[in-house]
């Protein structure tokens, strides 16, 4: 291999990893809730069904039914004590209510201080997303310092993809700050 293609290598790497690093910070934003009702905010709560932790989505159909409802449909009737006793324990701090054939989550209004809280939250997953970029960057520069002291690579392709690397954690940092910023007005909306 190159010199060239072992770098371009190890940056493609990195950025599929910061990446994903990304994407999942984009899906814990989206488990917090807003004001509206979301199908995001359950599909991913576990549920214990016979012995066994499954995701709410393996067990039940999530429907909006307004703004502020959810309506579960459970594919077998009799998952449904523990899919409300799976609700009744999260933190999302509603009860659901059961007619015997759906599950019913009325989402109440977010106060003020219920939202600043959220707001904190939001941000700590936000940091979490950015250390985990961080983190790739952080080991992507060790591999390729590596690749400079195996001689596999001159000093100067190290400091070309040095700062190409730099640029790509930057991209994706300001990218989250983004995600960051719209969340935080999506909370704080009334």
């Amino acid at each position: 291999m190159t010199d060239a293609s072992l770098i371009e290598v190890a940056l493609e790497d990195a950025r599929e990893k910061m990446r994903r690093a990304l994407e999942h910070a984009k899906g814990e934003f989206a488990s917090i809730r807003t004001g509206r009702a979301a199908p995001a905010l359950v599909e991913k709560l576990k549920v214990d069904y016979f012995g066994a932790e499954v995701p709410l989505q393996q067990l039940a159909g999530v429907t909006v039914a307004e703004a502020r409802v959810l309506v579960l449909h459970p594919y077998d009737k009799g998952s449904m004590k523990a899919i409300e006793k799976a609700i009744q324990l999260s933190d999302l701090g509603i009860n659901p209510s059961n007619d015997g054939s759906v599950i019913r989550l009325v989402f109440p209004q977010l106060t003020e201080e219920r939202r600043k809280e959220l707001v904190k939250v939001t941000k700590q997953r936000a940091e979490d997303g950015r250390i985990a970029v961080r983190a790739v960057r952080r080991a992507t520069r060790h591999e390729l310092e590596q690749l400079e002291h195996a001689g596999e690579i001159s000093s100067d392709d190290l400091e070309w993809a040095e700062k190409e690397l730099e640029k790509l954690t930057h991209e994706l940092v300001v990218e989250l700050d983004g995600l960051l910023a719209h969340k935080e007005q999506e909370l704080l909306e009334v």
